[in-house]
């Protein structure tokens, strides 16, 4: 496995641009099934699940080319379509669920693999198959699989009203999906608001979809009886712009994040300013300076995850991270997943003080990390790592780096031409 090298200390200058959202990328690849025309995405970014996704669009049938040009990728899901996502493709990535919702509307079945991804903690399916049954579907869980299909006599999904046990992004992504095709008009209560759902509604309506109220928590989707096909450029990726964020606060230095979005990460903006970083709104992107490495400058930030607009829980291992190396003390609180204080353990062998009691854990700045072997344990867990690992007296190895590649397009490239002494070893 490859593993990151990280000879720490040095400040961070320059600029790069933020990639496309994995987020928004693998929805809108899904909502490529939708339509029989070809669909063109642009500002894809090169990542694992992306290439993931595409394994399991083809082994449904679906013909795609590459574009060398901004990362463009066209789909095209000529009839017949392959209802069926097998666990062999789809156990490590959790965004297969998101095929369900398309594959009911456009064929009428699906059966799609219970999902894999990070071990994180649970985020169970059952909101999905309640509001698709709410739609009409029927849905079986049987040998591992979600098997589905619409009741004798009928060919499109129903409009139905959707209000889910808890805000779920992914469900709300899966049930706007399904209902462009379903026949009448269904409303989704508290539906999730991140910017990837209004992304991909604004691709749903380039394909001739029918939505309004995306972006607040109540969607109204009109059912059609055809999509076309459209072109569509990804949304920038707000976690990484955040974590590129975090890590010139922990360093030092001065960096200009080309498309990055500041409207889309004010609650992790305000507390990075809050800790002493200047982050400035510049045309094209984001300018984020910080005076030096974190303990002569910033202080800790309390934070408590929850959804969007709040804190995101895919920033808070790297805010976490800047929280160990910050003056002062802070109570970090997770509200989303269970198990995302995994990477506390391997913060500490670099010599951070963090104490975990239940959902909380206490923060105890250090004025220095000392570099180790660390593993990392998920996707946003890397980045916090990594992040620790650039400010870390002497060399950090970050090792299982599979999980950022998930999620991160070329972030040691990136880093390295912001002058990080950062290296891939095999």
């Amino acid at each position: 496995m490859d593993k990151l090298l990280i000879r720490g200390g040095k400040r961070l200058h320059g600029e790069i641009a933020i990639s496309g959202a994995k987020n928004a990328a693998l929805p809108e690849m899904c909502a490529a099934l939708l339509t029989a025309d070809p669909v063109k995405l642009t500002n894809v970014p090169r990542l694992r699940d992306v290439s993931t996704m595409r394994k399991l669009l083809e082994n449904m049938g679906v013909a795609i080319e590459l574009h060398g040009e901004r990362g463009g990728i066209t789909f095209e899901a000529r009839d017949p379509v392959n209802p069926e996502a097998p666990y062999e493709l789809v156990k490590t990535m959790r965004a297969s669920v998101l095929a369900l919702g398309p594959l009911l509307a456009r064929t009428g079945r699906a059966k799609v693999s219970l999902p894999g991804g990070c071990a994180i903690g649970a985020r169970p399916v059952e909101q999905h198959i309640k509001g698709l049954q709410a739609m009409g579907a029927i849905i079986d869980v049987e040998h591992g699989y979600m098997v589905a299909r619409l009741p004798e006599g009928r060919t499109r999904l129903k409009g139905a009203r959707i209000t889910t046990d808890m805000i779920t992004v992914t469900g709300t992504e899966n049930f706007l999906m399904a209902a462009t095709l379903a026949e009448g008009t269904t409303i989704l209560e508290n539906a999730a608001q991140e910017p990837e759902i209004p992304d991909l509604a604004e691709m749903l309506i380039k394909m001739g979809a029918k939505i309004t109220g995306h972006g607040t928590s109540r969607i109204v989707i009109e059912g059609v009886e055809k999509l076309h096909g459209c072109e569509h450029a990804v949304v920038a990726d707000r976690i990484e712009c955040g974590t590129f964020l975090c890590a010139v606060a922990a360093t030092g230095g001065d960096v200009l994040l080309r498309n990055g979005r500041g409207d889309h990460l004010d609650a992790v903006i305000d507390k990075l300013c809050d800790a002493g970083a200047d982050i400035t709104k510049e045309e094209g992107g984001l300018r984020v300076r910080a005076a030096g490495p974190a303990w002569n400058h910033l202080k800790a930030q309390s934070f408590r995850t929850t959804e969007y607009p709040g804190f995101p829980t895919d920033m808070q291992a790297q805010f976490m991270a800047l929280n160990a190396i910050s003056q002062g003390s802070s109570m970090v609180t997770e509200t989303i997943f269970e198990n995302r204080f995994m990477h506390v353990s391997e913060l500490s062998r670099l010599g951070a003080n963090i104490q975990i009691e239940g959902k909380n854990a206490m923060v105890e700045g250090v004025n220095k990390l000392s570099g180790a072997t660390v593993m990392a344990t998920d996707l946003r867990a890397s980045a916090g790592l990594v992040i620790a690992g650039l400010v870390a007296e002497g060399e950090t190895i970050v090792d299982r780096i599979y999980h950022l590649d998930r999620g991160y397009d070329q972030m040691e490239v990136k880093l390295r031409a912001l002058g990080a002494d950062i290296e891939r070893v095999a």
